[in-house]
């Protein structure tokens, strides 16, 4: 691991004081599950830098509102809405064709949930992994070639701690099916696959100027993470007192967005704005390649797909 970058931000720095002076006109930065929690905060405070934020979000409702919320901070924001369900290939497609921007500067891929009990995507992907990672993956893929005609492109994976559990990734409960569903376990793989597809990216668009990394937010932050699981949203609202803010899990998204030289944040693992070092399993990189080549396969054997440029 390469030595952290100087910084004076740490774990109870908001995305606001991250974003202090800094000016992103003429960006676009598109931001998943942008309607709660983190993924709002951070769109939020990084309309106020006056880029053009695009909310990117399955409840085109909760979106709008969303959206009204930051214009309520940021009257002279530049923001709007556009749905996108990672839990359908054909959402993902017609969420990328509806784009009418010639680049995209940054896209933060921030949108994830955790289930108690096994559901499906559209096409048949175990929920956990299929929106977090699979939507995730084919959703870059679509557009990365807006993401090369920016001068300087950002991806931000926003990861978690949680990749460690699993300790290691089994594939034979990769994607998890009905009958080894483990919600948990299910969302640590989510959880590493972000971070092997910020590598994997990083690899092999890196010397075309992308800017790839992964990131954990905060423990337990305030947030909507839990709303489809009694048990996690009862263990947050225990432990409210005692957690982040949301603009303050915000934060190290924002960071990864905006740090100046991104060359820092390069294939790196983040977390409190700073970096740290991931699991041993995240570092490999001959399971980085299985489960880029895997996941790619999965997407192929699904849909019609172009090469990646």
């Amino acid at each position: 691991m390469s030595a952290s970058p100087q910084t004076t931000f740490g774990g109870r720095t908001t995305a606001e004081e991250v974003l202090a002076g800094i000016k992103l006109q003429g960006q676009t930065i598109i931001v998943t599950g942008a309607n709660t929690g983190i993924g709002e905060a951070a769109a939020q405070a990084l309309a106020g830098t006056g880029a053009h934020i695009i909310f990117a979000c399955r409840d085109v409702a909760a979106g709008r509102a969303a959206v009204e919320r930051t214009k309520a901070v940021y009257p002279r924001a530049s923001a709007d809405v556009s749905e996108l369900d990672l839990a359908s290939f054909t959402s993902t497609q017609a969420f990328v064709a509806r784009l009418d921007t010639p680049r995209v500067d940054t896209l933060i891929c921030n949108a994830g949930l955790s289930l108690t009990r096994y559901a499906a995507t559209a096409e048949g992907f175990e929920r956990t992994v299929g929106i977090s990672h699979i939507g995730h993956l084919l959703l870059t893929r679509l557009m990365m070639h807006k993401l090369l005609a920016a001068s300087a492109p950002r991806l931000v994976m926003v990861s978690s701690h949680s990749h460690r559990m699993p300790k290691t990734l089994d594939f034979n409960r990769f994607p998890m099916t009905p009958q080894n569903f483990n919600g948990l376990v299910a969302y640590g793989q989510a959880k590493l696959c972000n971070i092997f597809m910020a590598r994997s990216l990083q690899k092999r668009y890196g010397d075309r100027g992308l800017m790839a990394c992964a990131l954990h937010p905060g423990t337990l932050i305030t947030t909507e993470i839990g709303r489809h699981s009694g048990f996690v949203n009862g263990l947050i609202q225990l432990i409210r007192p005692f957690t982040k803010s949301r603009s303050q899990g915000a934060a190290t998204t924002v960071w990864a967005a905006t740090h100046q030289p991104a060359a820092d944040l390069a294939a790196q693992y983040l977390s409190d704005c700073k970096v740290v070092e991931s699991s041993a399993e995240a570092r490999d990189a001959a399971i980085a390649e299985r489960v880029w080549v895997l996941s790619n396969q999965w997407l192929e054997q699904k849909v019609d797909l172009s090469p990646w440029p």
